[in-house]
Protein backbone atom coordinates (compact mmCIF):
# COMPACT_ATOMS: atom_id res chain seq x y z
CA UNK A 1 0.00 0.00 0.00
CA UNK A 2 1.05 3.67 -0.08
CA UNK A 3 2.09 4.37 -3.26
CA UNK A 4 2.44 1.80 -5.07
CA UNK A 5 -1.08 -1.21 -4.93
CA UNK A 6 -0.27 -4.39 -2.88
CA UNK A 7 -0.51 -7.09 -4.69
CA UNK A 8 -1.13 -10.82 -2.95
CA UNK A 9 1.46 -13.49 -3.71
CA UNK A 10 -0.61 -15.95 -2.40
CA UNK A 11 -4.27 -15.93 -3.52
CA UNK A 12 -5.41 -18.68 -1.15
CA UNK A 13 -5.98 -16.31 1.33
CA UNK A 14 -9.10 -14.79 2.59
CA UNK A 15 -10.80 -11.02 3.22
CA UNK A 16 -11.15 -10.92 6.80
CA UNK A 17 -11.56 -7.10 6.92
CA UNK A 18 -13.48 -4.88 4.66
CA UNK A 19 -12.77 -1.15 5.06
CA UNK A 20 -16.71 0.71 4.55
CA UNK A 21 -15.75 4.31 4.83
CA UNK A 22 -16.30 6.17 1.84
CA UNK A 23 -13.32 7.77 -0.13
CA UNK A 24 -11.62 10.52 1.61
CA UNK A 25 -12.80 9.19 5.00
CA UNK A 26 -9.10 7.98 5.74
CA UNK A 27 -9.05 4.76 3.50
CA UNK A 28 -5.48 5.11 2.65
CA UNK A 29 -4.65 5.18 6.60
CA UNK A 30 -7.11 2.61 7.46
CA UNK A 31 -5.40 0.25 4.26
CA UNK A 32 -2.36 0.37 5.84
CA UNK A 33 -3.21 -0.01 9.34
CA UNK A 34 -4.87 -3.51 8.65
CA UNK A 35 -2.25 -4.27 6.47
CA UNK A 36 0.24 -4.25 9.59
CA UNK A 37 -2.25 -5.86 11.99
CA UNK A 38 -2.96 -8.81 9.22
CA UNK A 39 -0.04 -9.39 7.89
CA UNK A 40 -1.00 -9.50 4.23
CA UNK A 41 -2.14 -7.57 1.18
CA UNK A 42 -5.42 -4.65 1.18
CA UNK A 43 -6.71 -3.69 -1.63
CA UNK A 44 -7.18 0.18 -2.01
CA UNK A 45 -9.22 0.92 -4.46
CA UNK A 46 -7.45 4.32 -5.46
CA UNK A 47 -4.20 2.72 -5.22
CA UNK A 48 -5.38 -0.08 -7.60
CA UNK A 49 -7.02 2.01 -10.13
CA UNK A 50 -4.42 4.11 -10.88
CA UNK A 51 -1.15 1.54 -10.61
CA UNK A 52 -2.48 -1.53 -11.70
CA UNK A 53 -1.78 -3.39 -15.01
CA UNK A 54 -4.48 -3.43 -17.95
CA UNK A 55 -5.76 -7.10 -17.29
CA UNK A 56 -6.61 -6.10 -13.73
CA UNK A 57 -8.65 -2.67 -14.24
CA UNK A 58 -10.53 -4.61 -17.41
CA UNK A 59 -11.77 -7.09 -14.24
CA UNK A 60 -12.59 -4.11 -12.91
CA UNK A 61 -15.24 -2.84 -15.78
CA UNK A 62 -16.22 -6.54 -16.18
CA UNK A 63 -17.80 -6.25 -12.79
CA UNK A 64 -19.97 -3.42 -13.49
CA UNK A 65 -21.30 -4.93 -16.58
CA UNK A 66 -22.17 -8.02 -14.77
CA UNK A 67 -25.52 -5.90 -13.38
CA UNK A 68 -28.11 -8.29 -13.79
CA UNK A 69 -25.77 -11.39 -14.20
CA UNK A 70 -25.12 -12.51 -10.21
CA UNK A 71 -23.55 -15.45 -10.91
CA UNK A 72 -20.82 -13.95 -13.29
CA UNK A 73 -20.65 -10.77 -10.67
CA UNK A 74 -19.82 -13.39 -7.64
CA UNK A 75 -17.24 -14.59 -9.47
CA UNK A 76 -15.83 -11.69 -10.54
CA UNK A 77 -15.88 -10.15 -7.09
CA UNK A 78 -14.10 -13.24 -6.14
CA UNK A 79 -11.29 -13.44 -8.33
CA UNK A 80 -10.64 -9.32 -8.05
CA UNK A 81 -10.23 -10.14 -4.18
CA UNK A 82 -8.40 -13.27 -4.35
CA UNK A 83 -5.33 -13.05 -2.15
CA UNK A 84 -6.64 -9.97 0.01
CA UNK A 85 -7.04 -9.85 3.60
CA UNK A 86 -8.62 -6.66 3.64
CA UNK A 87 -10.40 -4.29 1.18
CA UNK A 88 -11.35 -0.62 1.45
CA UNK A 89 -12.70 2.25 -1.07
CA UNK A 90 -14.22 1.95 -4.38
CA UNK A 91 -15.34 -1.02 -5.74
CA UNK A 92 -15.50 -2.51 -1.95
CA UNK A 93 -17.63 -0.23 -0.15
CA UNK A 94 -20.42 -0.33 -3.47
CA UNK A 95 -20.48 -4.64 -2.79
CA UNK A 96 -20.83 -4.66 0.60
CA UNK A 97 -23.35 -7.75 0.66
CA UNK A 98 -21.87 -9.40 -1.48
CA UNK A 99 -18.25 -9.32 0.02
CA UNK A 100 -19.77 -10.41 3.31
CA UNK A 101 -22.22 -13.66 1.39
CA UNK A 102 -18.12 -14.98 -0.28
CA UNK A 103 -16.48 -14.27 3.10
CA UNK A 104 -19.20 -14.89 6.01
CA UNK A 105 -16.31 -14.21 8.68
CA UNK A 106 -15.53 -10.94 7.22
CA UNK A 107 -15.32 -7.82 9.79
CA UNK A 108 -16.83 -4.47 8.47
CA UNK A 109 -15.08 -1.07 9.92
CA UNK A 110 -16.88 1.88 8.74
CA UNK A 111 -14.46 4.83 9.22
CA UNK A 112 -17.09 8.13 9.39
CA UNK A 113 -15.92 11.90 8.71
CA UNK A 114 -17.62 14.96 9.28
CA UNK A 115 -19.73 15.40 5.87
CA UNK A 116 -18.98 18.74 5.02
CA UNK A 117 -15.48 18.59 5.78
CA UNK A 118 -15.48 14.86 3.81
CA UNK A 119 -17.58 17.44 0.36
CA UNK A 120 -14.72 19.78 0.41
CA UNK A 121 -12.07 17.16 0.17
CA UNK A 122 -13.82 14.81 -2.38
CA UNK A 123 -15.75 17.27 -4.95
CA UNK A 124 -12.46 18.22 -6.81
CA UNK A 125 -12.09 14.27 -7.62
CA UNK A 126 -15.94 14.43 -8.70
CA UNK A 127 -15.55 17.23 -10.86
CA UNK A 128 -12.46 15.85 -12.91
CA UNK A 129 -14.65 12.49 -13.54
CA UNK A 130 -16.53 14.44 -15.56
CA UNK A 131 -14.32 16.08 -17.67
CA UNK A 132 -15.80 14.58 -21.50
CA UNK A 133 -12.18 14.69 -22.50
CA UNK A 134 -10.94 12.15 -20.00
CA UNK A 135 -12.04 9.45 -21.98
CA UNK A 136 -10.61 10.25 -25.34
CA UNK A 137 -7.18 11.49 -23.42
CA UNK A 138 -6.59 8.15 -21.56
CA UNK A 139 -7.67 5.36 -24.64
CA UNK A 140 -4.40 4.97 -25.95
CA UNK A 141 -2.95 4.36 -22.76
CA UNK A 142 -2.69 0.69 -21.11
CA UNK A 143 -4.76 0.37 -17.92
CA UNK A 144 -5.88 4.56 -17.63
CA UNK A 145 -7.57 3.55 -20.50
CA UNK A 146 -10.49 2.02 -18.35
CA UNK A 147 -10.50 4.63 -16.08
CA UNK A 148 -12.98 6.42 -16.96
CA UNK A 149 -14.98 3.79 -17.26
CA UNK A 150 -14.79 2.59 -13.86
CA UNK A 151 -15.34 6.42 -12.53
CA UNK A 152 -18.88 6.01 -14.64
CA UNK A 153 -19.57 2.39 -13.14
CA UNK A 154 -19.11 3.46 -9.76
CA UNK A 155 -21.30 6.10 -10.05
CA UNK A 156 -24.25 4.38 -11.71
CA UNK A 157 -23.69 1.86 -9.08
CA UNK A 158 -24.20 4.58 -6.31
CA UNK A 159 -26.87 5.66 -7.64
CA UNK A 160 -28.70 1.97 -7.72
CA UNK A 161 -27.59 2.15 -3.84
CA UNK A 162 -28.88 5.62 -2.98
CA UNK A 163 -31.21 7.18 -5.33
CA UNK A 164 -30.18 9.72 -8.09
CA UNK A 165 -29.50 12.73 -6.08
CA UNK A 166 -26.61 16.21 -6.40
CA UNK A 167 -23.76 15.72 -5.26
CA UNK A 168 -23.09 16.58 -1.96
CA UNK A 169 -22.85 15.63 1.82
CA UNK A 170 -25.92 13.71 1.22
CA UNK A 171 -24.28 10.46 -0.66
CA UNK A 172 -21.71 9.90 2.77
CA UNK A 173 -24.80 10.54 4.93
CA UNK A 174 -27.00 7.39 2.47
CA UNK A 175 -23.85 5.60 2.44
CA UNK A 176 -23.64 5.39 5.84
CA UNK A 177 -26.84 4.42 6.77
CA UNK A 178 -26.49 1.71 3.94
CA UNK A 179 -23.39 -0.02 6.08
CA UNK A 180 -25.06 0.01 9.23
CA UNK A 181 -28.20 -1.25 7.71
CA UNK A 182 -27.11 -4.43 5.48
CA UNK A 183 -23.83 -5.05 8.78
CA UNK A 184 -24.83 -6.79 12.03
CA UNK A 185 -23.87 -4.71 14.85
CA UNK A 186 -21.69 -7.31 16.28
CA UNK A 187 -19.78 -7.11 12.69
CA UNK A 188 -19.65 -3.67 12.95
CA UNK A 189 -17.01 -1.11 14.04
CA UNK A 190 -17.66 2.49 13.83
CA UNK A 191 -14.76 4.91 13.96
CA UNK A 192 -12.97 7.92 13.03
CA UNK A 193 -9.07 8.24 11.92
CA UNK A 194 -8.25 10.06 14.50
CA UNK A 195 -9.27 7.70 17.31
CA UNK A 196 -5.58 5.57 16.46
CA UNK A 197 -5.63 1.91 17.27
CA UNK A 198 -6.95 1.24 19.98
CA UNK A 199 -11.01 0.52 18.81
CA UNK A 200 -9.48 -0.88 15.54
CA UNK A 201 -7.16 -3.45 17.33
CA UNK A 202 -10.07 -3.98 20.11
CA UNK A 203 -12.21 -5.30 17.44
CA UNK A 204 -9.89 -7.45 15.55
CA UNK A 205 -8.72 -8.71 18.94
CA UNK A 206 -5.07 -7.43 18.19
CA UNK A 207 -1.97 -6.35 20.15
CA UNK A 208 -2.22 -2.28 19.74
CA UNK A 209 1.38 -1.87 17.23
CA UNK A 210 4.14 0.00 19.60
CA UNK A 211 4.31 2.97 16.23
CA UNK A 212 2.13 5.58 15.42
CA UNK A 213 -1.41 5.13 13.55
CA UNK A 214 -0.26 5.42 10.11
CA UNK A 215 -1.42 8.95 8.05
CA UNK A 216 -1.79 9.44 4.44
CA UNK A 217 -2.31 12.37 2.42
CA UNK A 218 -5.07 10.58 -0.16
CA UNK A 219 -6.16 13.86 -1.62
CA UNK A 220 -2.58 14.77 -3.21
CA UNK A 221 -1.46 11.39 -3.81
CA UNK A 222 -4.59 11.11 -5.99
CA UNK A 223 -3.87 14.43 -7.56
CA UNK A 224 -0.45 13.69 -8.06
CA UNK A 225 -1.40 10.15 -10.23
CA UNK A 226 -3.70 12.08 -11.82
CA UNK A 227 -1.38 14.42 -13.37
CA UNK A 228 1.00 11.79 -14.21
CA UNK A 229 -1.81 10.09 -16.06
CA UNK A 230 -2.43 12.94 -18.16
CA UNK A 231 0.90 13.46 -18.75
CA UNK A 232 1.69 9.84 -19.51
CA UNK A 233 -1.67 10.26 -22.40
CA UNK A 234 -0.22 13.50 -23.81
CA UNK A 235 3.15 11.98 -24.47
CA UNK A 236 1.54 9.32 -25.92
CA UNK A 237 -0.53 11.18 -28.04
CA UNK A 238 1.89 13.41 -28.77
CA UNK A 239 4.21 10.38 -30.33
CA UNK A 240 1.23 8.69 -32.16
CA UNK A 241 0.24 11.99 -34.04
CA UNK A 242 4.23 12.59 -34.63
CA UNK A 243 5.17 9.26 -36.03
CA UNK A 244 1.50 9.36 -38.09
CA UNK A 245 2.34 12.74 -39.38
CA UNK A 246 6.26 11.31 -40.30
CA UNK A 247 4.77 8.64 -42.17
CA UNK A 248 2.15 10.67 -44.19
CA UNK A 249 5.05 12.63 -45.29
CA UNK A 250 7.07 9.71 -46.13
CA UNK A 251 4.40 8.24 -48.79
CA UNK A 252 3.55 11.64 -50.27
CA UNK A 253 7.59 11.95 -51.08
CA UNK A 254 7.20 8.31 -52.49
CA UNK A 255 4.25 9.32 -54.39
CA UNK A 256 5.34 11.97 -55.94
CA UNK A 257 9.08 10.70 -56.80
CA UNK A 258 7.09 7.76 -58.44
CA UNK A 259 5.87 10.04 -61.07
CA UNK A 260 8.68 12.40 -61.53
CA UNK A 261 10.70 10.26 -63.79
CA UNK A 262 7.54 9.50 -65.94
CA UNK A 263 7.54 13.47 -66.28
CA UNK A 264 10.80 13.89 -66.84
CA UNK A 265 10.41 10.99 -70.05
CA UNK A 266 7.46 12.90 -71.21
CA UNK A 267 9.34 16.22 -71.50
CA UNK A 268 12.27 14.41 -73.27
CA UNK A 269 9.71 12.92 -75.86
CA UNK A 270 8.03 16.44 -77.01
CA UNK A 271 11.48 17.76 -77.03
Amino acid sequence: MGASPSIPRDRSRQLQVIGAGYGRTGTSAISMALEKLLDGPVMHGGTQILAREDAYLKKLVDLQRSRGDRPRMMRLLREITAGFVGITDQPGILYIPELMELYPDVKVVLVTRDPEKWWKSIEPVAKNVQFWWLKPLLFPVPALRWIPEIFQGFIARNRSLYGDMKPGIELLKRHNAHIRKVVPKERLLEMEVHEGWEPLCKFLGKPIPDEPFPRSNEAAAVQQRFKEAVITAFIIWVSIISFTSMGIYVMYSLYILSFQPQEEARVEILA
